[in-house]
């Protein structure tokens, strides 16, 4: 009887862990999340918290400049951007470097200047490769020139930036250089002999105009207004703006549109500086360059776009040359390529000449 009673209660327990393990079930796995309707925004990425700094900019024109405008609209695009952590302050006049062009991309290299906003015409003192951008009619076509600069041929020049202890972010422009007289107009190579033309204290522009049979005087620039009007020189070369903002139409007669040298400028900035950013940093940093350089060629544009009729306006004569024209004085130009190919370096040249 026992015996049986305790089978009896052992079927019992069996019966009753049986049931008690069917009661409970297995916690069921976290739903997964429902895939975003197609066309929704991507959850934002955390914001970036970047390091206070600020930044010093050197620009050689005045505060009224297009230069000194693009330098600013960069300085608010980069503060913007990050939240008002970094800041570029832009000192225009070259006040950096004492009025010193020159001294003043040495600055940026040496990182006493962060920044800066330069003409390759001024880069060319470090290295003559530089002047292979403002060779005589190398490329006298404007919308050519733009698809060189945003092409391999640029590309080239942000190297040889770049050796120099410099990251070029972009590239601005000051335009095509134009000539200004006062004995006589030029329409043809003849016209030039003799007459003094104030010129950038280049090799390269020095023996460019004594291929014209002019005779070339480096001069500083801030000389050139008096010296225009004692007669001390006969005529300069510079972009139209250059030529309006320093009121040249009042010691000046005639101005000669001829596209002989194009003339652009670099936003640059200290290689270790921004090699020290984070990449968030410097993609913020090539973007702003970027859009401010836009900006900055617009301005440009439009200045010269009302300076030719500004100078008429002043009583000045204004004489644009015909392709034909134009190739009357490049054909004069071989001696100046002759020299400045080995110094420049044959695959350089023809990278524009064959652009």
């Amino acid at each position: 009887m026992k015996k049986k009673l305790v089978l009896v209660l052992a079927l019992l327990m069996l019966v009753s862990l049986f049931a008690t393990a069917c009661g409970q079930s297995t916690p069921a796995p976290a739903p997964a999340p429902e895939p975003a309707a197609e066309g929704s925004e991507p959850a934002a990425a955390p914001e970036v918290d970047f390091p206070e700094m600020t930044l010093r900019m050197s620009v050689t024109t005045s505060d009224v400049g297009s230069w000194y405008m693009g330098g600013m609209k960069m300085a608010e695009i980069v503060s913007e951007r990050t939240g008002g952590k970094v800041n570029i302050e832009v000192y225009p006049n070259e006040q950096l470097s004492g009025g010193n062009q020159g001294v003043g991309i040495e600055q940026v290299q040496q990182g006493v200047t962060d920044m800066s906003f330069h003409s390759t015409i001024i880069y060319s003192i470090m290295d003559p490769k530089f002047s292979v951008v403002s060779m005589p009619w190398i490329i006298p076509n404007i919308s050519d020139m733009d698809q060189a600069m945003a092409g391999e041929p640029g590309e080239a020049i942000k190297d040889i930036v770049r050796s120099k202890g410099i990251e070029p972010l972009a590239f601005g422009e000051n335009g095509y250089r134009q000539l200004t007289t006062n004995r006589r107009a030029v329409r043809t190579p003849a016209d030039m002999s003799g007459m003094k033309i104030r010129i950038p204290g280049i090799q390269m522009y020095i023996d460019l105009f004594q291929a014209l049979g002019a005779d070339p005087t480096a001069m500083n620039f801030a000389e050139v207004f008096t010296a225009l009007q004692q007669g001390t020189i006969d005529g300069q070369e510079n972009p139209l703006p250059v030529i309006t903002t320093n009121r040249l139409y009042e010691v000046q007669d005639y101005v000669t549109l001829w596209n002989y040298s194009y003339d652009p400028l670099v936003i640059g900035i200290n290689m270790n500086k921004f090699n020290s950013f984070s990449p968030e940093l410097q993609q913020i940093f090539r973007e702003a360059a970027a859009e401010a350089a836009a900006y900055q060629i617009d301005l440009n544009r439009q200045e010269e776009a009302e300076a030719i009729a500004f100078l008429e306006e002043q009583g000045m004569e204004v004489i644009e040359l015909t392709d034909e024209e134009v190739a009357a004085f490049r054909d004069l130009m071989a001696p100046v390529y002759e020299k400045y190919e080995p110094i420049i370096g044959e695959d350089l040249m023809n990278l524009f000449l064959n652009f």
